[in-house]
């Protein structure tokens, strides 16, 4: 199983999106959109026309950052070096094939989400039967536009593979994957504006998608996941 005892988890259930705790999901949650397996690790499945948060207009279900105590966890850059680190599989995508796994997210103000720094992202490709890890990486936290780097290809479907997310306390971005056939990585040194920005991270199956039956969507299992904040 995985350790959730520093996340909470946003599910699309029908009417709306909902939010559970970190203390029930440290109870033994299960449902439909996240399922513990016997092999203690969980599933994600998050369909296409679930309900979606007021931020966004794809359906999720995903993991946020928190303290033990549940209150939400944001922190910046500067006072550690930040680590989030990962081994799934991606098992279903839906039909526009674009299932984000990972993101480092920011807070503009207090209590408004902000534009995620990175979001990484199993892009599917049919005609090649595989999938590429791509990181959609924003310069700015106002940039309306990403930069798309391709990480490692040829990953395909219920294939394990690792990733891991590192920004350090002097603001360097560390994008790692790793797959049976092929590692990548990308490094670049952020803005000096993103060390003014709240940052968070999340993890889980975040659907690129909000259209279609019931049975599409993207499904994800994960068999690590940790977080770590080094104080310098």
């Amino acid at each position: 199983m995985l350790d959730l005892t520093t996340w909470n988890l946003t599910i699309p259930t029908t009417e709306s999106a909902t939010l559970i705790t970190t203390q029930r999901l440290n109870k033994g949650y299960s449902s439909q959109y996240f399922r513990p397996q016997n092999d203690r690790s969980v599933r994600f499945w998050v369909p296409v026309n679930g309900s979606h948060t007021a931020n966004s207009s794809y359906p999720r279900s995903e993991l946020r950052e928190t303290w033990p105590n549940g209150e939400l966890r944001n922190w910046y850059h500067g006072d550690a070096d930040n680590l989030l680190s990962a081994v799934l599989t991606v098992n279903q995508v839906p039909s526009k094939n674009k299932l984000v796994i990972g993101q480092i997210h920011s807070i503009n103000r207090p209590g408004d989400v902000g534009e995620p720094l990175v979001k990484l992202q199993y892009h599917y490709r049919p005609e090649l039967n595989s999938g590429r890890i791509e990181a959609l990486v924003r310069k700015h936290p106002d940039d309306a536009k990403v930069q798309n780097i391709a990480l490692v290809d040829d990953v395909t479907l219920n294939e394990r593979f690792a990733y891991r997310l590192r920004l350090t306390a002097s603001g360097r971005l560390g994008i790692t994957v790793y797959s049976d056939d092929d590692n990548g990585a990308f490094y670049r040194q952020v803005a000096s504006s993103w060390s003014r920005q709240p940052l968070y991270f999340k993890a889980g199956a975040y659907a690129q998608d909000n259209y279609g039956s019931s049975a599409e969507g993207g499904r994800a299992t994960f068999y690590h996941l940790n977080t770590e904040h080094r104080r310098p």
